[in-house]
């Protein structure tokens, strides 16, 4: 992951998106914009929006991981947990594919589960059940 921080998703993937439509929406300019930023500046917000639009998976996976390892309730814009839920909602074919991340996820998963949601004003019902999707792999 190191050698990665400086490079830019597009870089990393090898596929340029090129300029957003200008009649693009605000989310798709964003997420056209965030590919271009090195991954390692990535903030919990950003990688919230490029995992929520299922952008960079495979590259940014483990910086999530890592954010949440050292916050579990890294919070974007909505809501502390708001990374994990969209950690938690990817599709269960990663985690197939990647185990050794699912166990992280399982370990922060478990941290989680330990915490006082309430005393950091984290929604427990929107985070239980990202949970349960993905022990489901719903």
């Amino acid at each position: 992951m190191a050698n990665n921080e400086t490079l830019t998703l597009e870089q990393l993937e090898g596929h340029t998106w090129g300029d957003a439509p200008s009649d693009a929406s605000r989310l798709v300019k964003t997420v056209h914009e965030l590919r271009r930023k090195p991954v390692g500046q990535l903030n919990a917000e950003e990688l919230r929006v490029l995992l929520g639009q299922r952008a960079g998976i495979d590259v940014l996976v483990p910086f999530a991981l890592a954010a949440l390892e050292r916050d579990p309730l890294a919070e974007g814009d909505f809501y502390p947990g708001d990374l994990l839920v969209a950690v938690l909602d990817l599709p269960s074919d990663h985690w197939t594919r990647n185990a050794e991340e699912a166990e992280r996820l399982t370990r922060i998963v478990a941290t989680v589960e330990a915490m006082d949601l309430s005393a950091r004003f984290a929604p427990a019902d929107v985070i239980s059940a990202a949970v349960e999707r993905f022990r489901t792999g719903s």
